[in-house]
């Protein structure tokens, strides 16, 4: 069978150039496969400061319509039990505008088997374009009111003990967020970075966790990505940091610390990245 279809493909190719081509479809299929040193989401670590491996695929249609799923594993601060996976599904629009393009969409983060109350939506609008050399884009996040981003906990004492603060509680979230990136004339490598601000429930959540730790924090990222030629890889690198305090984290303890050293995971830190794009 295997001999069959490498001659089949082989005739394909063979194919004079006059034939008729297949038509364009108006989908696009894109996405990629990564490994990084540690996840960090909004500055904060979701694998326990280990590897973690992740992934997304986007169909986008010529309309601007578009759906796509991204996944990681979890550990420490980011497990809710279950597979101890994070599972995204985006859908949005987007349009140009200007030199630019407008990004509007929802993101609903997913923990798949893992303990009731954890799911959540959050929208978002983004705005991209350029600078000269400069790629930029500005975000908004909001998400409303719901239970897993409430007041469960005042601490993560109460928390450790099982001993609900305000159990059904509701709260939202605001992110804002601002990312720039250039390439270096002549060179495969390109420089960014990112700036954000978290706005949200100032104790943890159902399960001990909060998608903004104290309640209102600023994270922000430095790096560099090198293509590699002929490739679809890129190797990053990129200094991550958050400007939470040890003593600012302390009411989260034990939730918000590193099982290998026991501190604060917001901390900073060197994060290296393989991924390949297709």
């Amino acid at each position: 069978m295997f001999y069959r279809l490498a001659a089949i493909a082989a005739i394909v190719a063979a194919t004079p150039a006059f034939a008729q081509e297949a038509p364009t479809s108006p989908f696009t299929v894109s996405g990629s496969v990564g490994l990084v040193s540690d996840y960090r989401f909004r500055g904060v670590s979701q694998s326990d400061e280990e590897l973690a491996v992740q992934g997304g695929i986007t169909i986008s249609h010529e309309s601007g319509f578009y759906v796509g799923t991204w996944g990681s594993n979890l550990s420490g601060w980011g497990t809710f039990g279950g597979s101890n996976t994070e599972l995204d599904l985006i859908g949005g629009f987007k349009v140009p505008v200007g030199g630019g393009a407008l990004d509007v969409g929802l993101t609903w983060y997913m923990y798949p088997g893992g303990a009731s109350e954890t799911d959540f939506a959050e929208p978002y609008i983004k705005l991209s374009g350029t600078a000269g050399p400069v790629s930029l884009l500005a975000g908004v996040a909001y998400a409303p009111k719901q239970q897993a981003l409430g007041k469960w906990y005042a601490s993560g004492a109460d928390a450790s003990a099982g001993v609900y603060t305000d159990p059904g509680d509701k709260e939202d979230n605001l992110y804002l967020w601002g990312d720039a990136s250039a390439g270096v004339p002549n060179t495969p490598l390109t420089l960014k970075a990112h700036i954000g601000y978290s706005d949200g429930n100032s104790g943890l959540g159902p399960n001990g966790t909060s998608v903004a730790p104290t309640g209102t924090y600023w994270d922000w990222m430095l790096g560099a990505d090198l293509a590699i030629k002929g490739t679809p890889l890129t190797l990053g690198v990129a200094y991550v940091d958050t400007d939470i305090s040890w003593r600012e984290a302390a009411y989260l303890q034990p939730n918000f610390s590193s099982t290998k050293d026991n501190g604060p995971i917001s901390g900073a830190q060197v994060v290296f990245s393989i991924t390949a794009a297709f």
